[in-house]
């Protein structure tokens, strides 16, 4: 038993402190994959902050929450500016913070009542009738083939999947930062070193 660990932890301190200089790669994979869908939101909310407005205060309809025009602007500038950041890895730690607490509020307000699922199971019974009902209607009354070309109908569910999904990654960013050689934030803390 000993020689099989002996030989685990050596093929592993062979393959692992190599890797070492890599370790910037997984940061810069979850900014890359954060920064369309943060920019995406931010600036539809900011394009439309009317409605925004409107979607975040409005009790009976839209998500109920206090001072609606406030925190409408700063969800909308938290993810456009956040994108920016992320894109770059400029103060990558700092701005995972906020865009954090804006996925809670998105989970706990927009999705939680939802469940886990953002794409409605097809196998359950209800869902299979309503897309079968849907695509009945396009094919009757549209250009089906076209319309599936690209890939097949699916139902949302607006779960809290997705919004979970970004959190972890932004947690993950929270405690690695930007990322050794790909990040503004690297480089910066090089030029201007911690004192301590």
């Amino acid at each position: 038993m000993n020689a099989i660990a002996g030989l685990y932890y050596n093929i592993h301190n062979f393959i692992f402190p190599r890797l070492q200089h890599l370790d910037g790669l997984a940061p810069l994979a979850l900014r890359l994959y954060l920064v369309p869908i943060f920019w995406m939101a931010g600036t539809k909310k900011l394009a439309g902050i009317d409605s925004t407005i409107e979607w975040f205060g409005n009790p009976e309809w839209g998500l109920g929450l206090p001072a609606p025009e406030l925190l409408a602007y700063m969800a909308a500038y938290t993810e456009a500016i956040g994108a920016l950041l992320l894109l770059l890895g400029l103060a990558t730690r700092w701005i995972s913070i906020p865009l954090i607490v804006t996925m809670l509020v998105a989970i706990f307000a927009v999705h939680w009542d939802s469940g886990w699922a953002a794409i409605a199971d097809s196998s359950s019974q209800e869902v299979a009738v309503r897309l079968g009902a849907a695509k009945d209607i396009l094919r009757e009354h549209g250009n089906y083939s076209w319309l599936t070309e690209k890939g097949s109908f699916v139902i949302l569910n607006n779960g809290i999947e997705f919004a979970v999904t970004y959190l972890l990654m932004l947690f993950a960013l929270l405690f690695t930062g930007g990322g050794r050689y790909v990040s503004v934030d690297y480089y910066l803390s090089r030029l201007f070193p911690n004192p301590r």
